[in-house]
């Protein structure tokens, strides 16, 4: 299962809507929280705990991949969100708090001097260790003038996701999760007996005698069509 919580709408690359949740086996796994700009720590943690503390009671994962974007940050040279540093790491921390093995990513971020403010301090929560506000003295601190501060204010921009937005999506995203089965699983084919059975989904794999050029696209039947210059050869300098 993944969980997307991003900004939506004229923004690249586009897809990501509330409605976009998985085709066939996957329906229902694919969740997206669509954004506006301005959101700020305590509008997305209204939106972020109870989504993701409801994919934990029901899929019941047993490891988590979080991948920490800090371009979410107030002051990002290309985000549209105004989150604290403390705002970010509170998601970090609820993930924590479950107690399930934690990979914890990088992502964006595009101010460089707010970026290592960022994962310095969710490597702390993680660690469940206490770092100063003030930074000490390292051949990088002019990147941090004139505040030489962990922590930085937020700025003044307007939060575009109003409550009713936030409560709406909120509500569209926790019905869909209602469509899965809790801690949903499949057997172990180990090869031990009662277990050899091979699993009607992957019948016929490797069974295929067409010889196939590893140099060409499938035909459309099969996907995309070959560009007819995809393999374009260009004439020697001697006949230009």
């Amino acid at each position: 299962m993944t969980a997307s919580f991003h900004k939506f709408g004229e923004y690249f690359p586009g897809t990501g809507d509330v409605k976009d949740k998985g085709f066939d086996v996957g329906e229902n796994y694919a969740i997206n929280c669509p954004l506006h700009d301005g959101m700020d720590d305590e509008s997305f943690k209204s939106v972020f705990q109870p989504i993701i503390g409801k994919i934990m009671d029901k899929f019941q994962p047993g490891a988590v991949v979080l991948q920490c974007g800090a371009d979410s940050l107030s002051g990002d040279r290309l985000g549209c969100f105004n989150l604290s540093v403390r705002g970010h790491a509170d998601c970090v921390q609820f993930m924590r708090s479950y107690d399930v093995p934690l990979l914890v990513l990088g992502g964006g971020g595009y101010t460089l001097r707010n970026v290592p403010r960022c994962w310095t301090y969710e490597t702390a929560v993680l660690l469940d260790t206490t770092v100063k506000d003030t930074m000490p003295v390292n051949d990088y601190i002019e990147y941090f003038a004139p505040e030489y501060k962990l922590h930085l204010p937020v700025s003044n921009m307007e939060n575009l996701n109003t409550r009713k937005y936030l409560e709406d999506t909120k509500l569209q995203v926790l019905q869909i999760l209602d469509g899965i089965d809790i801690a949903p699983g499949t057997q172990i084919y180990t090869g031990q007996t009662g277990t050899t059975q091979i699993p009607n989904t992957m019948s016929g794999l490797g069974t295929s005698k067409v010889k196939e050029d590893p140099d060409t696209r499938p035909h459309e039947s099969g996907g995309k069509p070959e560009h007819p210059a995809e393999f374009y050869q260009a004439p020697p300098l001697d006949d230009m």
